[in-house]
């Protein structure tokens, strides 16, 4: 209907006016005049366009192959710029964007790729921002969506994981003997200090011990304690009975005064 004078601009459009070939005006929403067959309006979306972009073959600085897709948010700012500066915005920064792709992904690691995407999707923004100003697009966002692995890297870096935990683990459990004979050393001097303090923790082994209820324990350790202990108290006292005939003089068979003789 453009061609015969009136046209309807959306909320979300411009309409972009040429008389006689020549940029005239911009026109805002709602109906619009224009002189037929003289003037011609092209509408322009000011809408945030979703633009996918196709995996690709990528080669990382460390020579990995892998396959990066991506995804692009941008949106027209400059109605006519995005008209009359480029013929095709959309499959420009389609093309671009899968160029930049590949050329930020080609100089990082493998490493940086899987754990620092958000650097590389900082950095193809500011690169597809810089392009598309001159043609009134605003790039907003850009994320890598999909990044695919050969099968043999796959494993490698499964092998790795498992080599990490392990190690890891083994690190864990040298602490915790560490830790462990530090503390034992510790029960040691307090035990030497206080011996009762064994004996302590032999009745509350039998104790732990006894609550299951289904074996028989022998611990003789406190009959031979007490053993030692009656021989001493023997000892003890038969020193004791032969000291008194020793300071008189008398033998302890026939208890006569050696001093008679």
């Amino acid at each position: 209907m453009s061609s015969l004078g009136v046209a309807v601009v959306r909320q979300y459009e411009r309409g972009v006016v040429f008389r006689f070939g020549r940029l005239h005006n911009v026109r805002n929403p709602g109906i619009r005049f224009m002189i037929p067959l003289v003037d011609r309006m092209w509408k322009v979306s000011l809408r945030t366009v979703t633009m996918p972009i196709a995996s690709q073959q990528v080669i990382t600085r460390d020579n990995v192959s892998i396959g990066v897709a991506a995804v692009a948010y941008f949106r027209r700012v400059d109605p006519v710029k995005s008209i009359v500066e480029i013929e095709d915005v959309s499959s420009a920064i389609n093309h671009i964007a899968q160029t930049t792709v590949r050329n930020v992904v080609g100089r990082s690691l493998l490493d940086q790729v899987l754990t620092d995407t958000e650097t590389l999707n900082i950095q193809i923004k500011d690169i597809l921002d810089s392009l598309t100003e001159q043609w009134g697009v605003l790039v907003l966002l850009v994320e890598l969506k999909d990044i695919e692995l050969p099968t043999t890297m796959q494993r490698a870096m499964a092998r790795q994981a498992e080599a990490e935990r392990e190690k890891r683990a083994k690190i864990i459990a040298a602490e915790g003997e560490a830790l462990s004979v530090d503390r034992l050393a510790e029960a040691a001097d307090v035990i030497s200090r206080h011996p009762i303090a064994l004996q302590l923790r032999n009745l509350q082994i039998l104790a732990e011990i006894a609550a299951e209820k289904n074996s028989t324990i022998v611990f003789p350790a406190q009959f031979l304690e007490s053993a030692r202990a009656l021989t001493r108290f023997v000892e003890n006292e038969s020193a004791n009975a032969s000291s008194p005939l020793a300071a008189l003089g008398l033998t302890p068979a026939t208890g006569q005064d050696r001093r008679m003789e």
